[in-house]
């Protein structure tokens, strides 16, 4: 699987509230969500976001509450990929859950730039900064695991695995 966006940097410690701010919490609607995504955090953000763009943050990301809100409102948005020096543990399980691609890079977090473009390998945890040509690495998304973002999430996996 290869994703390929444009950056959109934040920074460490991006809690779900900056992600999907708590007053918009009275739905679980995915398209409702994605319009508020990270408005807290870059108020230039959705108007500029095109769908497939990628999330590159800090460490901790995700940090903050367990609901499954946030990282859904990530992916409901477009993003197509988070890269993250570290993400907070409930996040990172949250997000496989419910479909969303997410890579730890420690070097990627730190030289990518807002604005770069990068492209992701998923089999190999390469990433790769399409404007300035360097690459870093990430741990390969195990297959299985992509199956379930291929499924949609955990739940249409274990869906189709029944039938």
């Amino acid at each position: 699987m290869e994703l390929k966006g444009r950056a959109w940097k934040f920074g460490s410690d991006v809690d779900t509230d900056a992600i999907i701010p708590a007053r918009y919490l009275n739905t679980s609607d995915p398209a409702e969500l994605a319009e508020h995504c990270m408005e807290d955090a870059d108020p230039s953000f959705p108007p500029d976001f095109k769908t497939g763009d990628i999330f590159v943050a800090g460490k901790n990301f995700g940090c903050g509450s367990s609901r499954e809100h946030a990282p859904i409102a990530i992916k409901a948005a477009g993003v197509s990929c988070v890269i993250a020096r570290t993400f907070a543990r409930i996040f990172y399980r949250n997000a496989f859950n419910i479909g969303l691609p997410i890579f730890e890079s420690p070097e990627a977090a730190e030289d990518v730039r807002d604005g770069d473009e990068l492209a992701v390998d998923a089999d190999s945890g390469t990433i790769t900064n399409l404007t300035t040509g360097r690459t870093y690495k990430s741990a390969p998304v195990p297959p299985f695991m992509q199956e379930i973002i291929a499924a949609g999430g955990l739940i249409n996996y274990v869906a189709a695995k029944i039938k």
